[in-house]
């Protein structure tokens, strides 16, 4: 295959950044995005130029650091995968492909593709945890959790903190994010004592952070590599009344 490439340059935070062209040829359809980039910056080595800064770690859709924009797609044209577990035989033989960082103002550009995704753990931080001493781990099954919300909290803790919701978002907004690391301790019994502060501070931060407000455009949902549902935007906005009612 042969593909043409529009890589998004930048050197840093403050510099205004730019297009720039690659034509990349031996590309074998059964390479991973993330390969592409690995013999494209191998030319560029080759050449004497400096290569393409990109993010990644695990490259199993695990992690989440390996995300950019793929022709105005997060993580491409594919659903329910990140960058890492995107194939080349989803594109076409001289297709143009454009990649760009995560466009949001809580994301400040690092180099290249690669953004710092900081603001992300600082919501984590203001009350993504339980405090309360629980103990010992109690014996399996001890204290009684209905399904469904087992169910559910499971798949709230899919979120791999990637930002894909972010970046597809209009308004930059993450609370696809952070509603998924919300419900995912609400939702369970050793949650519960801090469930409404919990709630009320990460949306502060959030806040804090310059992350937009959530229009219920529905995006962020399309975007996820894990399919997390808006119905936990839902949820944090009732723990989030409740909260901020009961001066939480």
């Amino acid at each position: 295959m042969k593909i043409t490439l529009q890589v998004w340059r930048q050197a840093n935070a403050n510099d205004e950044g730019r297009f720039e062209t690659y034509h990349q040829g031996g590309v074998n359809e059964e390479m991973s995005f993330l390969e592409m980039l690995d013999v494209l910056n191998e030319s560029l080595i080759n050449e004497g130029k400096e290569p393409v800064a990109f993010e990644s770690d695990c490259r199993e859709g695990i992690c989440g650091a390996c995300g950019m924009v793929i022709s105005g797609s997060p993580h491409g044209p594919k659903k329910a995968i990140t960058t890492c577990q995107l194939h080349m035989r989803s594109f076409s033989d001289g297709e143009e492909i454009w990649l760009e960082p995560w466009r949001a103002k809580a994301f400040p550009v690092v180099k290249d593709l690669v953004v710092d995704r900081s603001s992300l753990d600082r919501i984590v931080e203001s009350g993504g945890f339980i405090s309360v001493r629980t103990g010992s781990a109690p014996d399996a099954n001890a204290i009684a959790v209905p399904k469904s919300n087992a169910d559910r909290a499971f798949d709230a803790a899919a979120c791999i903190g990637c930002g894909a919701c972010v970046a597809a978002c209009p308004n930059a907004s993450a609370m696809l994010f952070t509603s998924a690391k919300v419900a995912h301790l609400g939702l369970l019994p050793q949650g519960q004592p801090e469930r409404f502060s919990r709630a009320v501070s990460m949306v502060a931060t959030m806040d804090q952070q310059g992350f937009g407000y959530c229009t219920n455009h529905g995006a962020c949902q399309t975007a996820c590599p894990k399919e997390i549902s808006i119905d936990l935007i839902a949820m944090l906005n009732r723990d989030l009344a409740i909260g901020a009612l009961s001066g939480a």
